[in-house]
C-alpha cells in the first residue's frame, strides 16, 4: 500500500492548503467591509472638491495655476498603484499591462518616463522595467494615510511645476463592486477644464478670497490632487480585499475538489489491492 500511504500524505497536504487559503478568505472579508467603507466615504469628497475646483476655475479665470498650464518637456510622470501584497488574483497583473502599454506609448513618442511607486508589486515591476522611480512609498498597511503619500507624490507636482514633465498619470485599480474591478490610467496634470468640469453645477458662483485668490486657489488645487491620490489608494485597496476574498474562496473550493479526487483515487487503489490479497487468498486455498 505504498500509493495509497502516498496518496494519503496528498491529502492531508492539500487539506492543510485548505485550511490556510479559508482563513485567508475570511480575513479578507472583514477587511473588505472596513476598505469599502473608507473608499466610499472618501469618494464625496473628492466630488465636492472636484466642484469647488471647477467653480473658482470659472469664478477667477484670470489667474491660470501652473496645474493648468501645459508645457513640451520631453518627459512623462506616472503615479503607480499597486498592492505591497500578493495572492489577489489578476489585480495587480491587469493595472500594470495597462501601465507597460502606456510605457510603451510614451517611449515610442520619444517621451522618458518617471515614475513614483506606490506598493511593493508596482516597485517590483517599474524596476525590472528599468523605470526611473523618483520616489516611492510602500507597506501602506490596511489604511492609508494622507502625509504617508503626500512626500511621493509631491516629487512629480514640483518637477510638472518646474516643467520637468509635461504630464502626469495616475495609474490605479477602480472598485466597481466585490467581483468587478477595473485598471483605469487617468490623466492627473495638466488640470483640464472638462476633468474640473466633470460634475459641474450649472450656477454661476463667486467667491470672496481671503488673504488672495492667487493663496487660495494654489492651496485648493494642491489639495484637489492629493484627495485624487488619496481616493485612488482607497479604491486599490477596497479592490485588492475583495480580489483576495475571491482568490481565496475560488482556492478553497479547489481544494475541496482535489481532495474528492484524491480521495476517490485512494479508495480505487484500495479496492484493488483488497481484490489482489482475496483473489491470491483463493487462489492459495483452490491450490491446496
Amino acid at each position: 500500500m505504498a500509493a495509497g500511504k502516498e496518496i494519503r500524505g496528498k491529502i492531508k497536504s492539500v487539506e492543510n492548503t485548505k485550511k490556510i487559503t479559508k482563513a485567508m478568505e475570511m480575513v479578507a472579508a472583514s477587511k473588505m467591509r472596513k476598505a469599502q467603507e473608507r473608499m466610499r466615504a472618501a469618494r464625496p469628497y473628492s466630488e465636492k472638491i472636484r466642484q469647488v475646483a471647477a467653480n473658482l476655475g470659472k469664478a477667477h479665470p484670470e489667474y491660470v495655476h501652473p496645474f493648468m498650464e501645459i508645457n513640451h518637456s520631453k518627459s512623462a510622470g506616472f503615479i503607480v498603484v499597486t498592492t505591497d501584497k500578493g495572492l489577489c488574483g489578476g489585480l495587480n497583473t491587469n493595472v500594470l499591462r495597462l501601465v507597460a502599454q502606456k510605457l510603451r506609448e510614451a517611449q515610442a513618442q520619444g517621451v522618458a518616463p518617471a515614475a513614483v511607486a506606490i506598493g511593493n508589486k508596482g516597485l517590483g515591476f517599474l524596476n525590472r522595467s528599468g523605470v526611473n522611480v523618483v520616489s516611492q512609498a510602500t507597506q501602506l498597511g490596511d489604511t492609508p494615510h494622507l502625509e504617508s503619500l503626500i512626500g511621493p507624490v509631491k516629487v512629480l507636482l514640483d518637477a510638472y511645476v518646474n516643467g520637468e514633465v509635461n504630464a502626469v498619470y495616475l495609474c490605479f485599480t477602480r472598485f466597481i463592486n466585490t467581483m468587478k474591478q477595473e485598471p483605469v490610467v487617468e490623466q492627473l496634470l495638466p488640470l483640464s477644464a472638462e476633468r474640473l468640469q466633470t460634475n459641474e453645477v450649472h450656477s454661476n458662483w463667486d467667491y470672496i478670497y481671503e488673504p488672495d485668490a492667487h493663496t487660495v486657489i494654489d492651496d485648493l488645487l494642491v489639495r484637489y490632487v492629493e484627495a485624487l491620490v488619496y481616493q485612488a489608494v482607497a479604491e486599490s485597496m477596497a479592490s485588492e480585499q475583495s480580489a483576495r476574498m475571491v482568490a481565496m474562496k475560488s482556492a478553497t473550493d479547489n481544494a475541496g475538489n482535489v481532495i474528492n479526487e484524491l480521495k476517490l483515487v485512494y479508495n480505487k487503489t484500495r479496492q484493488a489491492a483488497i481484490t489482489k490479497e482475496l483473489s491470491e487468498i483463493v487462489a492459495g486455498a483452490a491450490a491446496v
